[in-house]
C-alpha cells in the first residue's frame, strides 16, 4: 500500500465530513489579519482581550469580539528580533500569573543581536493597557543557538507552580550532531524550569528547590526534563496539571508527550519510539510518548490544548493538536489507563502555526493564511442532515488501533437498552457493512471489523466511516484508516 493514495482520499473527504461532524472552523475574526501569528494568549486579567504574537517582533492585541475592526500594537520589539530564518523570530509570549498587578509578560525571541534565543520580561504602560513599553526589557536568560533552526519558542507558566517553563530545541541542523538532547551539561534539547517571581537585573531567576537535578554536579540546576528534540508547542490542562508537549521529528515520526520532572524523552536515541541513533545510548531510561504518527500523515506537529471550553461539548477532555504540512487537526483521548484514541477532527489546508485559549478557555487556531481560526457547532439544518441527534445517554467512541491492519476493535456505550446500528462506509458515502444491528443492554459493548464488506471481501486500503445509530437516531460517526 502506498501512503499518497490514502492522503489522497483524505484531501477528498472535505465534502463528505460536514454531512456528520458536530463542529466545523470558521474565521473568528473576519475583519483582521495578521502577518505569520506564531501564539496566541489572553492576559488572564478579565478585560477578554487577545494577544496575537507575530514572527516578527510585534504582538497584537484586540478585543474578543468577531464583529473586531482593528488591532493595536501591543508591544514591537521587531528592531531587536532576528526573523531571517524560517524557525526565527519572535516564538513565545507568557503572561504573569499576576499580571493584573504587577504587569509583566514574558516573550521568547531570537536575538539579531547575538546568536541566543532570549527570554525577556516587559512591562505593561502605566497609563494604557493595550500598550507595553519597550524599553522596560529585563533579559532572564540568553541561550546560545549553534544553528538557525530548531529553538522551540512556546514559553508558560505552571498553574499549579507559577514557575516559568521553557521549551529549547536541540540546537539544529539535523540528527541533533551535538547530541544535546542527552547531554546535561547544555540548555538545549530540553524542558527548563525557573522562578522568575522577584526576577532583578542581578538575580533574573533562581531554581526551585524541587527540581530535579539541583543535587547532580554533573547537570544543569535548570533542567526539569529532556530527550527532547524541537519542542515547538507545549501546554498546560489546568484540570491535570498536566504538561502536554508536541515534539516535531527528524525524518519518520511525530510524537506527544506528557512531561514529568526528571524524565528523558529519549531524542536522539529514539524518534517516538523508534530507534534512531543508538550510539552511546546502553541503558538510557526511555519515557515513550503517549502518541505518535508516522510522517506518511503529517509531516510536523503542532501542539495545542486540552480543551476546556463549553461551545464545542464533543471535545472537552481532549488534546486538540495538528499538523502544520498537512493541516490535519485531530483530538487525542488519554487518561494514563485506557489505551489512547486519536480521532480525526478535520482536514484543513492551513499552516497551522500554533492554537490559543481565550479567558473561556475557548480554543483558536493560527495559521499563516494571517487568519485566527476557531471551532463552532454545526447546525444540523445548515449541513442537511434531518436525523435527530441522540442524547448523551449513548456515545460511540474511537476505533483501537487507528489507523489499523488486520482488525480494528470499536467500542460504543449504552446507558439504557436499545437497538443499535452501526455501518461502515467507504470514502464515498457507500455502505459497506452493516456492523451490528440488533437489541443490546445498557453497558460497555465492542465490535470487531477486519476490514471485510458483507460479502467477507477484503476491502482496499483507505479511510472510511462508521456510524452508529440507536433507536433509529443518529448517535455519532467516526473516521478509521485501514493500511495494506
Amino acid at each position: 500500500m502506498q501512503f499518497h493514495r490514502i492522503i489522497f482520499l483524505a484531501l477528498s473527504l472535505s465534502l463528505l465530513m460536514p454531512l456528520w461532524a458536530q463542529y466545523e472552523i470558521e474565521v473568528a475574526f473576519p475583519n483582521l489579519n495578521f502577518s505569520r501569528p506564531i501564539d496566541i494568549q489572553n492576559a488572564g486579567d478579565g478585560s477578554d482581550r487577545l494577544f496575537v504574537a507575530q514572527q516578527s517582533g510585534i504582538i497584537a492585541v484586540f478585543q474578543n469580539d468577531s464583529n473586531a475592526t482593528d488591532t493595536t500594537h501591543f508591544l514591537d520589539i521587531s528592531n531587536i528580533v532576528d526573523d531571517s530564518a524560517n524557525e526565527e523570530g519572535l516564538l513565545g509570549l507568557a503572561f504573569h500569573p499576576d499580571y493584573v498587578n504587577n504587569g509583566y509578560f514574558f516573550v521568547n525571541y531570537t536575538s539579531n543581536q547575538t546568536d541566543s534565543t532570549h527570554i525577556s520580561r516587559f512591562s505593561v504602560s502605566a497609563s494604557d493597557p493595550d500598550v507595553a513599553d519597550p524599553e522596560s526589557e529585563l533579559r532572564i536568560i540568553a541561550i546560545h543557538k549553534p544553528y538557525s533552526n530548531h529553538n522551540a519558542g512556546q514559553i508558560a507558566f505552571g498553574p499549579e507552580d507559577g514557575y516559568l517553563y521553557i521549551g529549547t530545541g536541540d540546537g539544529g541542523l539535523g540528527g541533533d550532531p551535538l547530541n544535546a538532547g542527552q547531554r546535561m551539561n547544555t540548555l538545549l534539547g530540553k524542558m527548563l524550569r525557573i522562578d522568575v517571581n522577584n526576577a532583578t537585573a542581578q538575580i533574573p531567576y533562581t531554581i526551585p528547590a524541587d527540581n530535579p537535578f539541583v543535587s547532580d554536579t554533573t547537570a544543569l540546576d535548570e533542567i526539569y526534563a529532556f530527550g527532547i528534540r524541537n519542542p515547538w508547542r507545549f501546554s498546560f490542562d489546568e484540570d491535570t496539571g498536566w504538561l502536554w508537549l508536541a515534539d516535531v521529528g527528524q525524518g519518520d515520526w511525530e510524537e506527544i508527550d506528557i512531561i514529568e520532572s526528571g524524565k528523558n524523552y529519549g531524542w536522539r536515541c529514539f524518534e517516538g519510539n523508534h530507534t534512531f541513533n543508538s550510539n552511546n545510548c546502553g541503558g538510557i531510561e526511555h519515557t515513550p510518548p503517549v502518541w505518535e504518527y508516522s510522517h506518511s500523515l503529517g509531516l510536523s506537529v503542532t501542539g495545542g490544548y486540552v480543551y476546556r471550553g463549553s461551545t464545542v461539548p464533543d471535545l472537552v477532555g481532549k488534546y486538540i493538536y495538528a499538523d502544520y504540512v498537512f493541516g490535519t487537526i485531530w483530538s487525542l483521548e488519554y487518561d494514563g489507563v485506557n489505551p489512547t484514541v486519536n480521532t480525526q477532527v478535520d482536514d484543513t489546508n492551513l499552516s497551522i502555526a500554533s492554537f490559543g485559549q481565550d479567558e473561556a478557555r475557548e480554543l483558536y487556531i493560527a495559521a499563516f493564511d494571517g487568519r485566527i481560526h476557531r471551532f463552532v457547532p454545526t447546525n444540523p439544518t445548515d449541513t442537511g442532515n434531518t436525523e435527530e441527534t441522540i442524547p448523551d445517554r449513548f456515545e460511540l467512541l474511537q476505533n483501537f488501533p487507528n489507523p489499523f491492519n488486520p482488525v480494528t476493535r470499536i467500542p460504543f456505550q449504552l446507558s439504557e437498552p436499545a437497538h443499535v446500528e452501526i455501518t461502515i462506509f467507504d470514502h464515498l458515502g457507500r455502505e459497506v457493512l452493516t456492523l451490528v444491528d440488533d437489541m443490546l443492554g445498557a453497558g460497555e459493548h465492542r465490535r470487531d471489523w477486519p476490514g471485510i464488506d458483507r460479502n467477507g471481501n477484503i476491502q482496499a486500503a483507505g479511510i472510511y466511516f462508521y456510524r452508529m445509530k440507536a433507536n433509529g437516531n443518529v448517535v455519532g460517526t467516526r473516521q478509521l484508516v485501514f493500511l495494506k
